[in-house]
């Protein structure tokens, strides 16, 4: 079943589960929209015409959003003038979920479940893009992620218990005699060669000294 629905001067073909964007309707998002002037009808290949509505006859739907529409540019210009001016405008514009249409004792009503997701959101994932809030909207807050708890500080007694400590202690024990005999068993440093040649230039400086004495007498 399908309707023909009059609304902000307009003319809405529409049936169940549409998504229909209208000129701004009062009300908060979530809230039931009914529509009553309907001018045509269709079920099936039975069409009712109004005059100028059909009487009985309602179209039932979900405010999901109101929001503003695509920007229209107003450009004027006067040649050879020097006159530019250069408008903008947003109308706004209501979205809304048809849920049902009743008329004559009939009713089609819609399955789904009514998501306020926003168009913008919608168009963008059917698009296969990354939806962004505008400025100043609300978004939820996520929830904070758990912080970690911080292990447990062991005490001594579980420190000396740990069976790495326990192999790393036994065997610090068992290598400790090895390394004090070959510190024994090592070799003594020979003298270093400048202790050496210092020695060596000692007798020959006294004997220079005795040279210079006699020379003098």
């Amino acid at each position: 079943m399908y309707a023909v629905i009059k609304t902000g001067g307009k003319q809405y073909r529409v049936q169940p589960g549409d998504l229909l964007v209208v000129e701004k309707l009062e009300g908060e998002p979530g809230a039931n929209v009914a529509f009553g002037e309907v001018l045509m009808l269709g079920d099936g290949d039975a069409v009712t015409v109004g005059a100028p509505t059909v009487a009985g006859a309602s179209v039932a739907a979900t405010l999901i959003e109101t929001r503003k529409g695509d920007k229209v540019k107003i450009f004027k210009k006067i040649r050879r003038q020097g006159y530019r001016r250069t408008r903008g405008h947003r109308q706004l514009e209501s979205v809304l979920r048809v849920t049902a249409i009743a008329a004559n004792g009939k009713e089609a009503k819609w399955d789904g479940k009514v998501d306020l997701t926003t168009k913008a959101e919608l168009d963008a994932r059917a698009r296969g893009l990354t939806f962004q809030a505008p400025v100043g909207a609300k978004a939820e807050a996520a929830p904070a992620p758990k912080a970690k708890a911080a292990p447990k500080a062991k005490s001594a007694k579980e420190v000396v218990e740990d069976p790495a400590v326990k192999e790393a202690m036994a065997s610090a024990e068992t290598n400790a005699p090895v390394e004090a005999e070959a510190k024994k068993a090592a070799p003594k440093k020979a003298a270093a060669p400048k202790a050496e040649a210092a020695a060596e230039k000692k007798p020959a400086a006294k004997k220079a000294a005795k040279k210079d004495e006699g020379a003098a007498e």
